[in-house]
């Protein structure tokens, strides 16, 4: 007998008070699930009003329901939805009443989008982008979550194999006729097919620490001597009382962070302790973390007096302000926290300059992806050093470009990821 998944339900919303909430059940059982709550299914993929009733009889509610049949639903099973008014009582009136049905039982974190996989719905890159997509809370991260729930990097990584597919098909053809006359030479081929693919895997990896950071957020740290007005400027661009500030040097003695969105782009706001020599204990100690931060930060803004120069060397995009304007005769490239004089252009650097760092993006967005990716560049690479050694060897390159494939193929989910499954869908909620 052929193995059949238990029907799932869940709360599809979040939980507590809401104008609708939703109820999904997926899995072979959904439409008698229906059926024993209202009735008779309306037409799939059509919306009806039904009232819903326990097995005594008893009102639930009166909900708007969708019915979506088997291979035509987010998960491919046969799937309920009940859309609820959406009070916790009702809510858990309708959970406790699927739940006592036979077959039925409370979906685990992420199972409705692990079916959806399981079931071809999704590649395992689009389940990321799905994930990502949930928890977006900005414009650049809702647009690259969708690209790659779009299926953008299952397409890209679907042409790297078809080349590469080909590419193994011609070398293992002249293997074939070794000892026969082949009117063609498939050399030029093969190696434009590498070539191009091998240009494809750099720009891509490349892209990689930067789809990362607008995933996660970049970090812009602030740097500068004590007392020079590093916490003004960090609560004058939060536009709230932050970090404490004082007259007295050595005031912030840990990292304080202020996430905000400039231009769309998630950024963290780096307070940091003031550089300087101290006998301090717990002050040196901040300090050793303000320069590990700010090594790792993707944006200095570095606030200094006029006739001091920065504590360590600033990188070419790195920001440097003339500190505490409103004290200054002189005010080209000064900023006073205090005032907000010269604010609203340092934002506007700094939001160009993070810009033009998320531009460099690709479609790949996960340290997992450049690393299937880097994998099959070092196939490649093998793989053409040794073609380049003669027709002998041409069996030893066609295994490299299979290697190769299997890499890029992890990145959709077809090998090499059962031990990445759980992890990722553990970040899913209930109910998705």
């Amino acid at each position: 007998m052929a193995y059949v998944p238990d029907t799932v339900f869940a709360l599809a919303t979040a939980p507590g008070k809401a104008g609708v909430a939703v109820v999904r059940v997926s899995g072979s059982r959904a439409a008698e699930a229906g059926r024993a709550l209202f009735g008779t299914l309306p037409k799939p993929r059509f919306a009806a009003l039904k009232i819903l009733k326990d097995s005594e009889g008893r009102r639930l509610d009166q909900a708007l329901v969708l019915y979506f049949e088997e291979k035509a639903s987010f998960t491919g099973e046969e799937v309920l939805e009940l859309h609820l008014h959406g009070s916790t009582a009702v809510v858990n009136a309708v959970l406790r009443e699927l739940s006592e049905m036979e077959g039925l039982r409370l979906a685990e974190a992420g199972e409705f989008t692990r079916r959806a996989l399981e079931n071809g719905c999704l590649d395992l890159a689009q389940v990321e982008g799905l994930a990502d997509l949930i928890d977006a809370e900005t414009e650049a991260q809702r647009r690259q979550a969708l690209r790659v729930l779009s299926g953008d990097l299952g397409d890209l990584a679907g042409k790297w194999r078809r080349d590469l597919i080909r590419a193994a098909a011609l070398i293992e053809a002249t293997i074939d006729f070794a000892d026969e006359d082949v009117p063609v030479d498939v050399t030029p081929e093969v190696t434009e097919l590498l070539s191009g693919v091998r240009s494809e895997l750099d720009r891509e990896i490349a892209g990689v620490d930067t789809a990362e950071r607008i995933r996660t957020g970049f970090e812009v740290a602030i740097l500068g001597a004590p007392n020079v007005g590093k916490s003004t400027l960090l609560n004058a661009l939060a536009g709230r009382e932050a970090a404490i500030t004082s007259e007295y040097a050595g005031t912030t003695r840990d990292v304080i962070e202020v996430r905000m969105e400039l231009n769309g782009l998630p950024v963290t706001l780096l307070d940091t302790a003031g550089l300087r020599e101290t006998d301090d204990h717990v002050e040196g100690i901040g300090i050793q973390r303000a320069r590990e931060r700010a090594e790792a930060a993707d944006l200095r803004v570095f606030l200094k007096t006029q006739d001091e120069s920065p504590d360590f060397e600033p990188l070419p995009e790195d920001v440097i302000r003339i500190a505490k304007a409103d004290t200054l005769d002189d005010l080209e490239n000064a900023i006073s926290g205090k005032t907000g004089f010269g604010v609203t252009e340092l934002v506007s650097e700094i939001t160009d300059k993070l810009s033009e760092q998320a531009s460099r993006s690709g479609v790949a967005t996960r340290e997992r992806h450049r690393i299937a990716m880097k994998r099959a560049s070092e196939s490649l690479d093998a793989g053409r050093a040794v073609l380049a050694l003669g027709p002998d060897h041409y069996d030893i390159g066609a295994e490299e470009l299979r290697t190769a494939i299997r890499s890029l193929d992890s990145i959709v989910g077809h090998v090499d990821v059962e031990n990445l499954l759980d992890e990722i869908f553990s970040s899913f909620c209930i109910g998705k």
